[in-house]
């Protein structure tokens, strides 16, 4: 009688092991591919990004400017590129409530729209604030009173003015001063000084000979201040045989002119100077 042969139970079921140890490898998914219009999208985003991050820069923190007289020398010379700091002042209001903004003191240096022209921007020194009362006495600052103590103020004319020197004097006037300024003088005037109105300042260039300031044309309103320089990122001198002098001078070659001359030209022991 045929039988049948019994399992071996001490054989491993080989077949078994392998299966359950060693997974079997699957194909690789195919890589997404990019469509035409995401390839183009990424980049479009990106500048996007950069625009609205330098939009937000310029327009709440920082803004360029040049300096183009030389009222604020030896501070600030002639050539000179600021980068100009307009958070740290701000602009009164309700924003004043919430952020950090610094209040405005004597001998800060700020940037503010000209108020005979306010699409012009100035750069001067403050010398007075709301309250104070101002005189000067040949060319030397009194405030409230007291003298000041000026290491930045240069004088490089050996005339006396009486308009300039003695303000607000008016024994005698300037072909520079405002019509209206000239008529709003007597009003602002206590006792020889000039008293400064709340939300006011009294500003003065540095190079006070040759500086058209509040004594030309008056106070600085407020809301007028955009800000202090922060720092002197870049400074050209002016060649003596430059031939573009003027704003209407073609400015590919005035470029040109002056990247091909930008060694002899460039001030580099001014450059990334703070300003103070």
């Amino acid at each position: 009688m045929i039988g049948l042969r019994p399992l071996d139970m001490a054989t491993p079921a080989v077949e078994n092991t392998v299966n359950e140890s060693v997974p079997v490898p699957q194909p690789a998914a195919p890589a997404p591919r990019k469509t035409v219009a995401r390839e183009w999208l990424d980049p479009v985003q990106s500048l996007a990004t950069t625009v609205v991050i330098a939009v937000f820069v310029i327009t709440f923190l920082v803004q360029a400017f040049q300096i183009p007289s030389e009222s604020m020398e030896n501070t600030l010379l002639i050539g000179d590129y600021l980068l100009v700091d307009k958070f740290s002042f701000g602009n009164s209001g309700a924003w004043t409530r919430v952020l950090p903004y610094q209040k405005i003191r004597h001998g800060d240096i700020i940037v503010f729209k000209w108020p005979v022209h306010p699409e012009q921007h100035f750069v001067k020194r403050v010398i007075g604030v709301p309250g104070d009362r101002i005189h000067l006495v040949s060319g030397k600052v009194f405030v409230n009173g007291t003298p000041v103590s000026e290491d930045y103020a240069v004088h490089k004319l050996l005339n006396h003015d009486s308009f300039r020197d003695d303000f607000p004097s008016r024994r005698s006037t300037s072909p520079n001063v405002t019509s209206s300024w000239w008529a709003e003088i007597p009003l602002l005037t206590r006792q020889k000084d000039l008293m400064v109105p709340e939300g006011q300042y009294f500003v003065l260039g540095d190079n006070r000979d040759e500086s058209l300031d509040s004594r030309y044309w008056g106070l600085v309103p407020r809301e007028n201040i955009v800000g202090k320089p922060l720092i002197i990122y870049f400074s050209l001198r002016q060649m003596e045989d430059d031939p573009f002098t003027s704003a209407a001078d073609d400015k590919i070659e005035r470029f040109a002119y002056r990247m091909w001359h930008l060694p002899a030209m460039a001030r580099w022991d001014r450059m990334l100077q703070i300003v103070k």
